[in-house]
């Protein structure tokens, strides 16, 4: 029994697909929060139960059986993400599990001004902790996040935040791959080298993109971090996002985000996918 968590989130989601895809559907199990948004995968004979990573009790129901427990990260920071992931590390130990599966970040740094990094590295030395084998898929950025990045420049035409550096943005496509192939015996062990996809670029290579992408140019402007936390603050996002956004820019401009690794490439056997391809399923030409 392989169980995914978080399977009702657009990654968790995409590797149970992956993983059906390779094999049979009852032996994958979900634990989810929510049951009733997982009656998709249930008709398909994928077992669903019920799971909190707070509340110890549900993960022991969740994870009864389990061979392979795959800790999709959660979208909290801080103490509340250390310690929900902790508490299904420990939960997937007390149901015998024989690895543990985790979604890390190519950025995981105890040290990071980014606080999630921190709070990867905080869940890998979990890990180590455990006792139990485990393999830590230290995931590249997520391409996602460079459509979040872009906001209204698309309306605007300027792509305005402070200085930042190169991102090895990854596909979550990829990347659910990746996490289905480590769970069926690809071989992952331990900390994995970051997987990423094929180039690092910076804010005004997305500028580029978006313009080339829509016919109509997105300048990229330069903002001061300041400036730019006034702006966050203005619109109504609290300190603690407008925070966390900044320590974003802070540690992609020391480069944390940046390295270029081929093994997912040479994991999928292919190569992986392009932000401009990942854009161009979200950005429509204006004409």
């Amino acid at each position: 029994m392989i169980i995914v968590t978080g399977a009702n989130g657009g990654l968790g989601r995409l590797i149970t697909e992956r993983l059906l895809e390779r094999v049979p559907s009852e032996r994958i199990g979900v634990s989810v929060r929510d049951p009733e948004k997982a009656r998709e995968l249930e008709d398909r004979d994928v077992r669903v139960r019920q799971g909190d990573f707070g509340d110890p009790v549900s993960l022991a129901d969740a994870f009864e059986g389990a061979q392979q427990v795959l800790v999709v990260s959660t979208d909290s920071t801080g103490v509340d993400a250390v310690h929900h992931h902790r508490t299904a590390i420990e939960a997937a130990a007390a149901a015998g599990a024989k690895r543990i599966l985790y979604t890390s970040h190519m950025g995981s740094d105890p040290s990071s001004p980014f606080a999630p990094m921190r709070d990867h590295a905080a869940t890998e030395a979990a890990l180590r902790e455990s006792g139990v084998p485990f393999t830590s898929l230290r995931n590249g950025f997520y391409a996602s996040s460079a459509v979040m990045l872009l906001g209204h420049a698309l309306e605007t035409g300027e792509l305005a935040a402070p200085e930042d550096g190169p991102v090895a943005w990854t596909a979550h496509a990829d990347l659910a791959e990746a996490a289905a192939l480590a769970l069926t015996g690809a071989g992952l062990d331990g900390t994995t080298p970051a997987l990423t996809g094929p180039e690092s670029l910076d804010l005004a290579d997305i500028a580029a993109i978006a313009t080339r992408l829509t016919g109509r140019e997105v300048r990229r402007v330069v903002v001061s971090d300041a400036d730019y936390r006034a702006s966050l603050l203005a619109r109504g996002l609290p300190e603690a996002g407008a925070d966390l956004l900044l320590g974003l820019f802070a540690a992609s401009r020391q480069g944390q985000f940046t390295p270029v690794d081929p093994t997912l490439g040479r994991l999928l056997g292919r190569p992986t996918t392009a932000l401009a391809d990942v854009l161009k399923t979200t950005i429509t030409p204006t004409g």
